[in-house]
């Protein structure tokens, strides 16, 4: 194709692309006064500090895209293997995992090869360390262009307010609530409780500490989706990982739904991996999910 027509559809792209976020940003405006009314009867979301959702067209705190969306995982070894699934799905998927296995092997460049490919990425490290080092992390991912990263909710108001802070409007901090491996016995364990731990208060407790901070959603089970959905309506995206066939293995996960389970529990995302790229025919698996999802 000639490289001015090229040039031309690119600009007019652009053009479509500013008035889509300007048509966002009036919605955005007139939600964050219905959510001013809102946080009259609702304290916890009264005191966040920021009111600013993330911009972006595949977030779903934007009611346009109201959807659940998948995120394939790349859970793989090597960053050859992980770019063969991405081009494998082509245009069947569009947004990716990269976490700690591949990252620690492709780096930044894995990141820099998906955003090539007009790919969005979920940076999923789930930091948590003092806030100065977190917020380092999140803005250097920030600037590689990633959608979406993970922080622990664990990690304190301040490390989530300077993780917000760091991220500006482009990408979107995730507050890890607890780990989908794990169970109120192992928690609590871990925690140094005697007592019964109840992991869906748990959830909503560390999901109230992402509102105030003004965080783009949290990460939870599907089994504690919904409580999440109903305690702060739109004001958290979910992402639900763990996802997995009904007839298949749970593996080293302790808390799992399947993707209609998450879906009807109020997911924003979900993550899809071994039940997907797992699988004799990874296409037909991964359109299950869609019809699953939709």
């Amino acid at each position: 194709m000639d490289g001015h027509i090229i040039a031309s559809e690119a600009r007019q792209l652009a053009t479509i692309e500013e008035r889509v976020f300007g048509v966002l940003d009036t919605i955005r405006r007139a939600r964050r006064v219905q959510a001013s009314v809102a946080s009259r009867a609702s304290p916890s979301i009264s005191t966040a500090r920021h009111s600013r959702p993330v911009t972006g067209l595949l977030f779903a705190d934007d009611h346009l895209l109201m959807t659940t969306t998948p995120i394939i995982a790349l859970d793989v070894s090597t960053a050859q293997d992980a770019l063969e699934l991405v081009d494998y799905f082509g245009d069947q998927c569009r947004f990716y995992k990269v976490g700690n296995e591949l990252f620690t092997i492709a780096g930044p460049a894995i990141v820099r090869e998906l955003r090539a490919r007009d790919r969005d990425v979920f940076l999923d490290l789930k930091f948590h360390d003092i806030p100065n080092t977190v917020a380092g992390g999140v803005r250097n991912a920030a600037a590689l262009g990633v959608r979406l990263v993970t922080v622990h909710a664990a990690g304190g108001s301040a490390m989530l307010d300077a993780a917000v802070e760091a991220a500006g409007d482009w990408c979107g901090v995730l507050a890890v609530t607890l780990l989908t491996s794990l169970d109120g016995a192992e928690v609590a364990r871990a925690w140094g409780r005697t007592d019964p731990l109840d992991v869906g208060a748990e959830v909503l407790r560390l999901a109230e500490l992402a509102v105030k901070a003004g965080a783009h959603g949290v990460v939870c089970s599907g089994r504690e989706a919904a409580s999440v959905r109903n305690r702060f309506a739109d004001h958290l995206a979910i992402l639900v990982p763990g996802v997995r066939a009904s007839s298949g293995p749970a593996n080293d996960q302790a808390r799992v739904v399947t993707p209609k389970e998450a879906a009807e529990s109020g997911a924003t995302y979900v993550v899809i991996g071994r039940m997907v790229t797992g699988a004799a025919d990874r296409r037909a698996a991964l359109d299950s999910v869609l019809s699953a999802l939709a």
